[in-house]
């Protein structure tokens, strides 16, 4: 098998034996959990679309290990078309789901080992490459869905990893043996992680030599003895046990966020993929960073949908003919393929890396994800200007169906004559949940924090940019010799 279907891939969701907990209690039955089940939806969307003959050519790849067909999400880039289809692919899946559809990340994370393990290779004389490689013809041949955890807790913010009161506050090697590893520690924020088949760990940061045992990337199944998951709260999330669709917004898709708890799990060596190589750990978070910034993609995507509901809402308003509601529209669009032009640009200006990985123009792909930071909130602004106040006092769909007072609200809610109160009521209510509900985790929150603060990005702005190269170029054209 090189490639599930969505089907299949929820059955093999049952199979895992996760220990996941949510509001205190211990949940057995992950995937058909309400909560949980729109973001295991959105991943099926990754599964299902690959299948489509219209969308193949995005979706799907040829491995460069066996030559096989496989899923796009599983999949080492092998020449700039392959970043430039990922945008592609991102920007699809946005549109299609309305939210995070969780894939990403461990695509990410497998290009960059693919190049980093390489490179430590060529250094030391490692073997961490071939293992690597072994292990992604693994995931290929099962078209697994991978976890990868970059961000830990990481305690009190101004000390170093060795520092903390608490050695825990970073995941770390606790014990060395012959047949593998022991670590502990935990992996923050961990989006799709209960609807993943395996999690792949990376230190969070540069390290130092005294950092060492923090300097450690590893896989292992989603269900390996000791890794607890905790569910994450979002605004509105338990609309999802209320019965009933319209309050949710999305009615089908959404997200998850979790915390990923290691208690003394043991690794075994043919899973190790950096230990205790403290000089590559930084090159491994910004090959990961730069990637992952790259795949913001997908916030266009959701964008799109945001600017379809602004402008239906605009018509089912009423308003949608006045001035100042289409110059919205236009500022609108405008922002939104700002971002896809960033997208795009960091994936052409790709390069080849000493492991005949393609990678993103870095300084395009910190360019992309800054601006990534601001224009959602934009976007999401200009939404809910559209929109009016509505769209946060409406009442419930129980009181819409209330024998009592839904006749009221048909009548009192109903704008455009052409367009029932419950459509204006839908698409309001879609609004909401992209820019302030459980969606607006995946399209804001992400957007901000998502890959890296804005402040990483201008950082890495600031080490990427020639500003002597500028300076010779001014010097230049006024005549001044240095």
């Amino acid at each position: 098998m090189t490639m599930m279907t969505a089907k299949e891939y929820e059955e093999s969701l049952r199979k895992l034996r996760l220990q996941v907990y949510m509001f205190g209690e211990r949940i057995e039955n992950v995937v058909d959990h309400p909560i949980i089940r729109p973001s295991m939806n959105a991943v099926a969307k990754t599964y299902e679309l690959a299948h489509s003959p219209e969308h193949e050519d995005l979706m799907t790849a040829v491995s460069h290990i066996t030559g096989k067909k496989i899923n796009r999400f599983t999949h080492i880039h092998q020449n700039v078309g392959d970043l430039v289809k990922k945008s592609k692919m991102g920007r699809l899946l946005g549109r299609e789901t309305g939210c995070c559809f969780q894939r990403c990340v461990g695509m990410d994370t497998l290009n960059a080992l693919s190049i980093v393990t390489y490179n430590i290779d060529s250094k030391y004389g490692t073997a961490y490459y071939p293992r690597f490689l072994k292990y992604l013809e693994y995931i290929q041949e099962n078209d697994l869905m991978v976890d990868g955890a970059m961000t830990d807790p990481k305690g009190h913010r101004g000390l170093a990893p060795h520092q903390q009161p608490d050695p825990d506050a970073f995941l770390r090697v606790v014990e060395e043996r012959k047949d593998g590893i022991v670590v502990r520690g935990a992996k923050a924020h961990q989006t799709g992680a209960v609807n993943s088949h395996e999690v792949v760990v990376m230190p969070t940061l540069s390290m130092r030599k005294e950092d060492a045992d923090y300097a450690v990337s590893f896989a292992l199944p989603s269900d390996a003895e000791g890794i607890t998951y905790i569910m994450g709260r979002q605004s509105c999330d338990t609309r999802k046990l209320e019965g009933g669709t319209m309050d949710q917004g999305n009615i089908l898709f959404g997200g998850h966020e979790a915390l990923v708890v290691f208690d003394n799990v043991f690794v075994p060596w043919d899973r190790v993929f950096m230990f205790r190589e403290v000089d590559f750990s930084g090159q491994l978070v910004e090959t990961f960073a730069a990637y992952h910034r790259q795949s913001y993609a997908c916030k266009v995507g959701v964008g799109d949908v945001l600017i379809g509901a602004a402008q239906t809402i605009a018509e089912y308003n009423g308003a949608d003919k006045a001035s100042h509601i289409r110059d919205k529209i236009v500022e609108m669009n405008h922002l939104n393929e700002t971002l896809y032009c960033g997208c795009i640009a960091c994936a052409s200006e790709g390069h080849k890396e000493p492991s005949g990985t393609y990678c993103v123009n870095i300084l395009l792909a910190n360019v992309h994800k800054h601006n990534v930071t601001r224009f959602p909130f934009e976007l999401s602004r200009l939404a809910q200007d559209i929109a009016g106040g509505l769209m946060v006092t409406l009442p419930s769909e129980k009181d819409l169906r209330s024998p009592d007072t839904g006749r009221w609200i048909r009548k009192y809610f109903k704008a455009n004559p052409d367009v029932p109160a419950e459509n204006r009521m839908r698409i309001l209510r879609l609004i909401e949940n992209l820019t302030l509900g459980t969606a607006a985790v995946g399209y804001l929150t992400e957007s901000i924090h998502g890959a890296g603060s804005p402040q990483a990005q201008r950082i890495m702005i600031s080490r990427r940019v020639n500003l002597a190269e500028k300076q010779r170029a001014a010097k230049k054209l006024c005549g001044i010799e240095d």
